[in-house]
This record gives structure tokens, C-alpha cells and sequence, in this order.
């Protein structure tokens, strides 16, 4: 044994004494790795002009995404999701087109609003049955428009006494609710403390961050994983990389976090152009940022 294995050997006793065997392990595996790890890239049918259209699966496909965010419906249909074929009808898509439904939304809120029409209660109670037969986790419920609750506390006293109601159902489903909103993690927080469960968590999207000038990474670094059941990577009136959101910082604060969940596409789309040409440019983008 030569000095250089004999100092060696010396080093590494100290460095094992001091942080031990399995912490040496897995600094080097991170320091060889970079700590990155490939997400599952989805995309919210509306973004692509599907909305409530089981011919969103296909696109999917098409585009090379591995998943959808599917409507759970409007008031035009009724929030269809709830009729078990049409349900079958998006299971059997999803199967063969190799895509799956990464979570459900109801973007519906934003013109009936959860925080004061009665309707809305029973949208959001049978949204987990939905989603749990349908076998994703996520439900995401939208606070814009005439829903939004940013600055109203009578609508957030009601938000939060409904949610109160329903997250028990959350809970035992394995379903979680996720608030979408114009508010700050701070407000967030306050809402999710006061409901007292597991299964009411954040829907974090960096472009209405950024729209109220809060510090994203701040944010997400500030709700983690514990907090935030997933996000959308979304642009306003760019593509997905030519805009304000620094991507590839979301994915080093993503990383970070330890967030293992879907990256939903959304927006996207500039003036004048159409879908079936922002969107090949926006999924690979992202595609070369997070996988």
C-alpha cells in the first residue's frame, strides 16, 4: 500500500467518523448526478384547445406528452365526468394512446364560484369520486375571475368552511384539492392551517406568481412538497421559454424541493398563433429543461 492509499484511507476514516457511511454515499451520487431527476411532462386540455374533449388524449400523443389535465366538465355538459361512460370513454383514450389523465380541473369556478354558489359544493364533493375512479390524485379547484378570493375574506371564511366539509371525503379517497389563485404562499398557508388537512394543498403556477410579482422560487422553496400537489409550467401571451419564467430555475428549485409530481403545460400560446404551432415549440422546450 503506497502513501497516496495509506492518505487516503485516512481522510475517508475521518469523513465516515464525522457524517458517516451512507452520507458519504449519497453526496457522491449526487455530486456525480447532479441530482436531477426526468419529470412527467402533462398538458391542460384547454391549453390545447380540448376542453372536455376525449380527443385531447390523442393530441397528447401526438404532441409527445406523457399525460393530460382533463376537465371534469362545464356547465353545458353538466360536469360530465361524472357519468361513468364518459368516464370509460377517457380511460379507454388514455389507454390507447399510452397517455394518462395526470389530474382533474375544474376551471368552471372561475364563472360559478366556489365561494358562493351552492352547485359548486356538489361539483367539488363528486370531483373526488371522479378522480379516484379515474385513478389520479389531484383535483385542481380555480379561484379567478368571478371566483377569485384574493382580498375578499368573506368569500375565504366560506372557501375555507366548505373545504372543512369536503377534505375528510379528500382524505380517505387519497384525492387532494388543489387552490389555484392569485393569492401569495403566505395566504395559501393561512387557508391550508385553518382547513386542518392533508388533502388541501396548493396548485402552484409560476405565471400568476410572477403576474403578483411574488418571488416563485422563494415560494416554492417556502410551500415544498408538503404544500404543493403540483404545478403548471405556464407563459402569458409567449411561448414557453421566450417570456418571463425562467425555466430551468424551476427545475433546479424543483429539484431542490424533492417535487416528484406532474409539470402540467398550460398558456403558451403568442398572439397570432395557433395551437398546432406553439405547441410542438412548447413541449420541447420544456422537454429539454425537465427530462
Amino acid at each position: 500500500m503506497n502513501a497516496y492509499s495509506l492518505n487516503r484511507r485516512a481522510v475517508l476514516k475521518k469523513i465516515v467518523t464525522a457524517t458517516g457511511v451512507i452520507a458519504i454515499g449519497n453526496s457522491w451520487q449526487s455530486a456525480i448526478s447532479g441530482n436531477k431527476r426526468k419529470y412527467r411532462i402533462s398538458v391542460c386540455d384547454w391549453s390545447i384547445s380540448k376542453q372536455s374533449e376525449v380527443s385531447a388524449l390523442a393530441l397528447a400523443k401526438t404532441l409527445g406528452l406523457d399525460g393530460v389535465q382533463v376537465s371534469l366538465g362545464t356547465v353545458q355538459n353538466n360536469m360530465h365526468l361524472r357519468e361513468k361512460a364518459v368516464r370509460k370513454a377517457y380511460l379507454q383514450a388514455a389507454s390507447a394512446n399510452g397517455v394518462d389523465i395526470s389530474s382533474l380541473a375544474i376551471g368552471e369556478l372561475n364563472n360559478v364560484p366556489y365561494k358562493s354558489e351552492p352547485e359548486t359544493e356538489e361539483w367539488v364533493d363528486l370531483s373526488i369520486d371522479v378522480a379516484n375512479a379515474m385513478g389520479c390524485g389531484v383535483v385542481l379547484l380555480a379561484f379567478f375571475g368571478k371566483g377569485d378570493i384574493n382580498g375578499d375574506e368573506a368569500g375565504i371564511r366560506e372557501v375555507v368552511r366548505r373545504l372543512k366539509k369536503v377534505a375528510p371525503k379528500a382524505e380517505k379517497k387519497d384525492v387532494v384539492l388543489g387552490i389555484e389563485s392569485w393569492l401569495s404562499a403566505d395566504q395559501l398557508l393561512a387557508i391550508i392551517e385553518e382547513v386542518g388537512s392533508t388533502h388541501v394543498q396548493v396548485y402552484y403556477d409560476v405565471a400568476n406568481a410572477t403576474e403578483m410579482g411574488y418571488d416563485i422560487y422563494g415560494e416554492m422553496r417556502q410551500l415544498g412538497t408538503r404544500y404543493i400537489c403540483e404545478v403548471h409550467a405556464k407563459e402569458n401571451g409567449a411561448l414557453l421559454g421566450k417570456g418571463k419564467i425562467d425555466f430551468p430555475s424551476v427545475r433546479n428549485t424543483l429539484d431542490e424541493i424533492g417535487y416528484e409530481g406532474w409539470v402540467v403545460l398550460e398558456g403558451g400560446v403568442p398572439a397570432g398563433m395557433g395551437v398546432e404551432e406553439a405547441y410542438p415549440a412548447n413541449v420541447s422546450y420544456i422537454r429539454s429543461v425537465f427530462s
